[in-house]
Order: C-alpha cells, then structure tokens, then sequence
C-alpha cells in the first residue's frame, strides 16, 4: 500500500521541467503535417502517376499505402513506448517520418514511392497517440482541455487544408515538394524534442529481454487493419462485394479482427489492452471518436468535390470557401478549452453535436444556384459544431483513466477517429455513386415521348439551336440530337445534385442520433475529474 501510495504521489507531483505549452507546440509541429499528409497528395494524383509512367489506378496506392501502415502503428504505439520508453519512441517515429519523405521526394518509380509511403505512414502512426499521451501527462486535468484544443487544431485543420495546399504546391513548383515540406518541420521538431521533453518517473519502460513478444496478436492486428484500410479505400473503386478481390479481403479483416479481440482479451502481455474499453466512458468515447471522424472526413471530402464538380469553383477557390471554418476551430477551440475549467464535457459535446447535426441538415438545402457566401457560412457552422466535440471527447476519454494507461489509451483513440474516416470517406463516394444512379432513372422516367411537356421542350431546345445554326451541315436531326443531349447532361446534373443532399441528409441523422449517447459518459466536475457520487 505505502509503494503504490508513493507512486500515485509522485504521478500526481510531477511536473515537466519547461513550460507546458512551449512543449505542447513543440509536439504539434509533426502531427500537423503527418495529419496533413494524409490528404495532401490526393489532388497531386494525376501529377505523380504521369511524372513515373503510371496509371491512374496504379497510383492510388500511393495513398492506399500510407494509410494501411498509419492504421497497424496507431493501436500498437502504447506498447511501443512502454519498451523503448515513449520520448525515444516519439522522437524515432520524427525521424523515420523525416526520412521517408525526403526518399518519396527522390523516388525513381512508383514502387520506390510506394514502398517509402509505407515507411512514411508508419512513422506517422506513432505522431499522434504519442502526442496525446504527452499532453494528457504534461498537463493537470483541469488545464488538459486547453492543451487537446491546441492539438485538436491541428488535427482538424490540416485534413481541411490538405487538398488545398497540394494543388498550390504541385501547380506551382513540382509534386515532389508536398513531401519536402517536411523536412525542415521534422529537423525542427527532433531538435525541441530532444531539449524539451522528458518521460514521467511513473512512466516504466519494459526490458525487451523480459517482454514476451505476443507475435500472433500482432501479426492478427496488422492483418486485420491493414486488409480493413485497403477494402475501405477501394471499395468503391472496385464495385464492392461484386470484386472477388474484395470479399476475400472482407472475409480475411473479418477473421482476424475477430480473432484478435478474443486472443488480446486473454493473453497476459497484450499489445492493445482491449480491457480498458470496460471503462464505460472510454468505451463511449471512442465511439463518438469514431463518429467524429466519420463526419469530419466525409463532409470535408464532399463539400469540395461538390464545389467544384457542381458550382464549376478551382480548386483555390474551393479552398477559399473552406478557410472561414478553419479559422473558426482556431478561435472556438480554446474557447471550449476554457469552457473545459467551468462546465461537465457532457453539456459541450451535447452542443457540438446538436450543432453540427443542424450544419448538415442546412446543407440539403443546396442547389445548383447556391452562392459562395452560403457556402462558406454551412462549413463555418460545421466547425463550430467540430470544435465543441474533438476537446471534450478527449479531455472524457483520459478524464476516469489512471495516468499509466494514457499511452495505450492515445493509441485506440487515434485509431477510432482514422477508421471512422475511413469508413467516411468510403461511405460517402459510395453513397454519392448510388444515389446519383438512382436519381437519374426516376428524372428519366418522365423522360418519354408520352410525356407532351417534355417533347414540347425537347423540340424548342432543338428550334433554338437549328435558329441558331449548328455548324455545316446541320439539320433537324442533328439539332434534335443536341436537345437530347443538352436534356441529358441536365438530368446527369440535377441526379448528382440530390444525391449530394441525401448524403448531406443521412450524416445529418446519424450524427443527430448520436446525441443520447453523450448520456452514457459519467458525470464529471468542472475541470476534467470524474464527480464521486
């Protein structure tokens, strides 16, 4: 009893030599741009696969590949820390990230590419879990609120900026500087880490002489996440469960990712303690995690696709409707930090979902005709909604769980906000795909030469253009045969635009629905603590 006593004491005393904000911005440079990477070489596509003779399908895989590593390291990076100590584990997972994209910038081939995005993606996954177990222990509870919003501003921003900034780049200077950039942001960050950080005296690293490997756990975790990550991503791609190639990888994540659980549960050195998910607010944290993800993700990948496929914006001038959002999660967020030290978390994310709920549904009121200020206004309600979700659900998260288990705890809620989306993202491109086919067979129906408004048009449209000449040799037929196909780009049009706002609608409800799920996190005091009832 005295040695445990002396060593909750000497957790709850110690503080970090430096001043913690000075090492909270230090911490974020990285994530910032791993966060980053995740989306920023999606508009350089096209550039990198005729840059190294390859085909648009092939070059997918240059994401594909960075996501499937980032998703096997998140949960993996808890017991990661505990061998290798987590300062050396942040700082190798720096430095491995750095050098990987100084190689993708070199790389002769798509396979090289491929091969050194593999390598990125892994030192990536270890940025973010690693950063969030430094701030919850570097921070008091009643000051970790403040400390997750100057994270959880990088992490919502650079998703939404990503896309942006990669076109600037790539039309502006060459496709390989999107992974340069890096360099100077990860020589920065290794030299504040190796000054600043330390790891807590309570925060014991395991000899790997004495660590029992649990080698089938982790062949289990990399099997099922990574077959998971790459069915997710090109899934829609490849027509889902009509590709052979899918159902067998479904089958496989499935498999393992059901084994693992049970197998995890019992062994006695597990490399992801599944048992902290007993822990009711964990538990309903990290679903809401999930869920945040999903919303983040699937909405910031359709409001720009819809800008510019429908309104006819750049991709910069997409990026400008965005930007107003970004910087309200970077004033709204230490607001809620603030707000963290005088209300329970449970009434923000109340707020925060209710909001962004509301932003969603306000969305399906779009249509071909909506202007930019509009636009812009919808994203900047949606990241009010963000912002009053991601430093509550994380300041929850760590609120009920003893210090020792923040690693393994950052790492399963990384995890949760990466697959959730993820599974966003294949939601939506999927939904927007099917919806829009279903949409353009019931506009065709009234489509008909039974139906006398329709041919009355059709042959007014073709009037016009025969008036108006078509060009040598035109007819009655051939303006006719302009009519229909100004009638069918229109109903190709309008089709894809109600498919956006079913889209727009469904994330409406789910996130609407996940309101009463804020009930099942206990009640907390003011400040982060759990209340004692």
């Amino acid at each position: 009893m005295g040695a445990a006593t002396i060593t909750m004491n000497e957790a709850e005393a110690w503080r970090p030599a430096v001043n913690p904000w000075i090492i909270a911005l230090a911490v974020t440079l990285a994530t910032f741009m791993e966060v980053l990477d995740t989306s920023i070489a999606n508009v350089a596509l096209p550039h990198i696969a005729g840059s190294l003779s390859a085909g648009q399908d092939e070059s997918t895989w240059v994401l594909t590949s960075y996501l499937v590593s980032n998703a096997i390291v998140l949960p993996l990076s808890g017991w990661l820390s505990s061998i290798v100590g987590r300062k050396r584990f942040y700082m190798g997972c720096v430095a491995l990230f750095t050098v990987s994209s100084f190689l993708c910038g070199f790389a002769p081939n798509l396979a090289m590419l491929i091969i050194f995005r593999i390598l990125q993606g892994a030192g990536g996954g270890g940025l973010q879990p690693s950063e969030q177990a430094i701030l919850a222990d570097t921070f008091p509870p009643a000051k970790r609120g403040m400390a997750f919003a100057v994270y959880g501003i990088a992490v919502v921003m650079a998703p939404a900026i990503g896309p942006t900034l990669g076109g600037w780049i790539t039309d502006n200077f060459s496709w390989r500087w999107i992974f340069f950039v890096n360099i100077p942001v990860g020589i920065l960050s290794l030299t504040l880490t190796s000054r600043l950080i330390q790891d807590p005296p309570y925060l014991k690293r395991r000899k790997l002489s004495e660590t029992r490997i649990d080698y089938i756990g982790l062949g289990l975790v990399a099997l099922g996440l990574g077959t998971l990550q790459v069915i997710l991503d090109k899934g829609q791609r490849e027509d889902w469960f009509e590709s052979n190639f899918i159902v067998i990888l479904t089958v496989v994540s499935a498999a393992a990712l059901i084994f693992v659980v049970f197998w995890e549960w019992r062994h006695k050195d597990p490399i992801i303690d599944l048992h902290l998910f007993r822990n009711r607010t964990f538990a309903t944290s990290n679903f809401l995690m999930f869920m945040l993800g999903f919303a983040l993700l699937g909405s910031t990948l359709l409001l720009p696709l819809f800008m510019q496929t429908m309104l006819g914006y750049t991709a910069e001038r997409s990026g400008l409707a965005l930007m107003p959002g970004g910087f309200t999660i970077m004033v709204a967020m230490p607001v809620v930090g603030f707000l963290l030290s005088r209300y329970s978390p449970r009434w923000l994310m109340l707020f925060g979902l209710s909001m962004l709920s509301i932003s969603l549904f306000h969305m399906t009121t779009f249509d071909l005709s909506v202007d930019f200020h509009t636009v812009t206004m919808a994203r900047v309600y949606q990241a009010l909604g963000l912002a009053f979700l991601f430093v509550p659900i994380n300041t929850a998260a760590y609120s009920s769980l003893p210090r020792d288990k923040n690693n393994a705890a950052s790492g399963l809620m990384n995890l949760a906000r990466n697959i959730g989306g993820s599974v966003g993202i294949s939601f939506v491109t999927t939904g927007l795909a099917r919806r829009a086919q279903v949409h353009q067979v019931r506009l065709a129906e009234s489509l008909s030469a039974a139906n006398p408004v329709f041919q009355s048009r059709l042959h007014g449209m073709a009037g016009t253009f025969l008036g108006g000449g078509s060009g040598p040799g035109s007819g009655p037929g051939t303006a006719l045969q302009h009519a229909y196909a100004l009638t069918q780009a229109n109903v190709i049009r309008q089709s894809t635009m109600l498919a956006y706002i079913d889209n727009f609608w469904v994330l409406g409800v789910v996130i609407g629905c996940l309101i009463p799920c804020v009930m099942l996190i206990k009640k907390s005091k003011p400040g982060g603590g759990i209340a004692v009832h």
